[in-house]
């Protein structure tokens, strides 16, 4: 678990993906007044070098983010996206991508609460350095799964959790399972994050059946579910096809934001024919 370093993959396809949903989210979140609190359990190290070796190892950002960076035909939400990946670069060349405590951060307001945990020592001491001292904000070495106990339900009674491990366990799976039953019982109301990597496996296949199981139980707002299938399986069938992102509590205007972005993001991600999305929701 703590071998795993999100720098080989930052700003591919899922990335973007997962840091467009939670714009959206945030975005709304701050259209009200009333202050909310982002608890992200997998924070990573909040950002990534594309020059350095992890980044550079496979380039995957090649196949995300540096396919929209260029273009002038991009979507509101994507456009929206992208500007904030251009504000991390200081409006210069892609050199490093965000993660997603520094989209927190970035949208980030003077009432907003921001809690961070990760696991892994190196990004912890990263994430420490670039966030720890900034208000309102508090970065915490520690499980992210056992936190939630803490931290729901918030002051405000407004909350986001994301919760995107790597998954190289399979425990992890079940963990994701139990960590939105637990945040949903302490905090019915939260708006509950869950990204999920696309694999030729029974665990990934599964993981969207029992998340929508539990949140019909137990989410008040309904749930959606978003997919973007990107690239075929090596010959091995191994590899990341996709990435899928379950929300538990959407803000309502989510579905008909994504409608618009998914194909477009089919167009320019996609890396076979065969590409497609998935969106399906269910209304409380």
């Amino acid at each position: 678990m703590l071998a795993y370093r999100h720098a080989f993959h930052a700003g591919n396809h899922a990335d973007v993906l997962k840091h467009i949903v939670l714009m959206q989210v945030l975005r709304y979140m701050g259209g009200k007044d009333k202050g909310y609190t982002l608890v992200d359990t997998h924070a990573g190290a909040g950002g990534y070098s594309l020059q350095g070796r992890y980044a550079q190892k496979k380039a995957e950002y090649e196949q995300g983010i540096a396919r929209l960076w260029g273009r002038d035909d991009l979507p509101e939400a994507v456009a929206d996206y992208v500007a904030l990946v251009r504000r991390f670069n200081d409006g210069g060349k892609l050199r490093q991508y965000p993660g997603s405590p520094a989209f927190g951060q970035m949208l980030l307001r003077a009432q907003d609460r921001l809690r961070l945990y990760e696991l892994h020592p190196t990004d912890h001491r990263i994430l420490e350095a670039y966030l720890g001292k900034h208000p309102n904000t508090q970065v915490t070495e520690g499980d992210g799964f056992a936190a939630l106990k803490a931290e729901l339900p918030p002051p405000s009674r407004r909350g986001v959790v994301l919760i995107d491990p790597s998954y190289e366990i399979k425990t992890d799976y079940a963990r994701v399972v139990a960590a939105l039953r637990e945040a949903l019982t302490r905090f019915a109301d939260a708006v509950v994050i869950i990204w999920y990597p696309q694999l030729l496996t029974l665990e990934s296949s599964q993981l969207t059946h029992r998340l929508q199981a539990g949140a019909d139980a137990h989410a008040p707002k309904g749930w959606l579910h978003v997919r973007l299938s990107a690239q075929q399986p090596d010959e091995r069938g191994f590899g990341l096809l996709g990435s899928g992102l379950f929300i538990a509590n959407p803000p309502f205007v989510l579905h008909d934001s994504l409608q618009g972005v998914l194909p477009y993001l089919v167009d320019v991600l996609g890396q076979y024919d065969g590409a497609h999305f998935l969106l399906e929701h269910r209304a409380p």
